[in-house]
């Protein structure tokens, strides 16, 4: 075996001896999926960075740069990083006070338990989309690292994450996420250093950058209404996904869910330009790429030395494990406490446990076939974003801050948003399909509502 082989896999090893001990101290459903609520600023911050920092960031980004600029990249890091920053300012406070356990529970409060169902409906995939696309990152990183191909090394990824994901709970991936956090930091900046060092310093790397490859807002020929659906898709798209209202919803205090969201939005932005910087210059140092998604492992490869790369691709797992293990929770959680448990409501905390787990498997098998037969990870991120959530932004939005709108409306507002971006997107290929969707989402909402009674009162409280 390879000194790589011999470090990634001590690496994590050491990962799972964590996971297998905080395992141990589950005992109810709220301490695997909520942790308890027992999250401090420090872990909060890191379980929010390190959830949203991942495949899609580092594998992703550097990629799309790459291929086109800054301008095929708006999502990452900037988009996302604005949704951190628009979750901690105007979500974060709101959700975690309603003591809500899944983002799901706040659709069967305000609305009904139907409206609930079809919000799982809606949100379950987008989670399962989210794990393939970081299934097939790590299966990118196994492959430039060995003599795996591709899809055998996709086979192996799906199956350690299922193990990885599936015994601790929201508190073991916590944990592992502030070792991750710090890993991907260092991992990233001494990446950075070889690819300044090669390019001949910071004079010359800049120097290298293409000028065209900097418009992040495309060229004087892309219509303005493409700059809006760039930005909106990360944005409004994510700022409610169960993986980030999970973190919330497990911090100890309404202000450490919001610090959290904050500081965990400086740290990705912060962190998620240098898989960007890495693209730009990239096209100098290895050129022509067949597979742009594996530039930063082949950068890797070629510029650091074995002690240094094996901590970059510790680094890269890192990533990419923490946000794997946030999205299959994420679709467990509203799989087993929004759909399965309701089913027996005197089910004790065992059973409670025993079936997220179960749904932990399912969804990672779901998500390795994802992974299998997807045109790419910034794909699938993409596609993960946009399924269902603008008729989930316009809900969420109107039903945690208005008492406009009800039963009907939320019925009508899910169901417009995502037939609207299904034909948009598959059917017609607009270039638009979010903003429309959520649009039409909007004005359905606010349609119906004027024909129903407001919400009661304590459905807002």
């Amino acid at each position: 075996m390879s000194p790589l082989l011999i470090g990634i896999s001590g690496y994590v090893l050491f990962q799972l001896a964590i996971v297998f001990f905080v395992a141990r101290r589950v005992r109810s459903e709220s301490d695997y999926l909520l942790a308890g609520r027992r999250f401090g600023t420090g872990l909060a911050t890191f379980t929010i960075f390190a959830t949203w920092f991942g495949a899609e960031t580092c594998i992703g980004a550097a990629g799309q740069v790459y291929g086109g600029g800054l301008s095929d990249s708006t999502a990452d890091p900037f988009g996302y990083a604005a949704c951190l920053l628009l979750l901690g300012f105007v979500f974060a406070a709101p959700l975690w006070r309603r003591k809500l356990t899944t983002l799901a529970d706040l659709f069967r409060n305000r609305y009904s338990r139907g409206v609930e169902k079809f919000a799982v409906l809606l949100l379950v995939p987008t989670s399962l989309m989210w794990a393939a696309a970081q299934i097939r990152a790590l299966g990118q990183v196994i492959s430039a690292s060995s003599t795996f191909d591709v899809e055998l090394a996709i086979g192996i990824a799906a199956g350690f994450v299922i193990v990885y994901t599936v015994y601790g709970g929201l508190m073991a991936n916590a944990i592992t996420d502030l070792v991750q956090g710090i890993t991907v930091m260092i991992g990233l900046v001494v990446l950075l250093c070889a690819v300044v060092t090669a390019a001949g310093g910071i004079e010359s790397s800049v120097a290298a950058i293409d000028p065209e490859r900097l418009r992040l807002f495309g060229g004087p020929e892309t219509p303005w209404w493409e700059v809006a659906e760039r930005w909106a898709i990360p944005i409004f798209g994510s700022v409610i996904a169960q993986e980030l209202i999970s973190v919330i919803l497990a911090s100890h205090t309404p202000q450490v869910a919001r610090r959290g969201a904050l500081l965990g939005g400086s740290l990705y932005l912060l962190f998620g330009l240098i898989p960007v910087f890495i693209g730009l210059v990239g096209v100098s140092l290895l050129p022509g790429l067949e597979e742009p998604e594996q530039l930063l492992p082949l950068i890797a490869q070629k510029y650091l030395a074995t002690l240094p790369y094996i901590l970059f691709v510790g680094a890269m797992t890192s990533a990419i494990l923490s946000t794997v293990a946030g999205a299959l929770l994420a679709a467990a959680a509203l799989l087993s406490h929004n759909l399965i448990v309701p089913l027996r409501p005197a089910m004790d905390n065992r059973a409670k446990v025993r079936i997220a787990r179960a749904s932990v498997v399912a969804g990672g098998l779901l998500a390795y076939l994802l992974a299998r037969h997807a045109g790419g990870v910034y794909e699938l991120v993409e596609q993960a974003s946009a399924f269902g959530s603008s008729g989930v932004f316009t809900v969420v939005a109107f039903g945690l801050f208005t008492r406009r709108g009800h039963v009907r409306a939320a019925y009508t507002a899910l169901a417009t948003g995502v037939v609207t971006w299904t034909i948009c997107h598959y059917v017609l290929d607009l270039p638009i399909a979010y903003l429309l969707s959520l649009g039409m989402a909007i004005l359905a909402y606010l349609s119906v509502s004027f024909t129903e009674h407001p919400a009661p009162r304590h459905a807002l409280e």
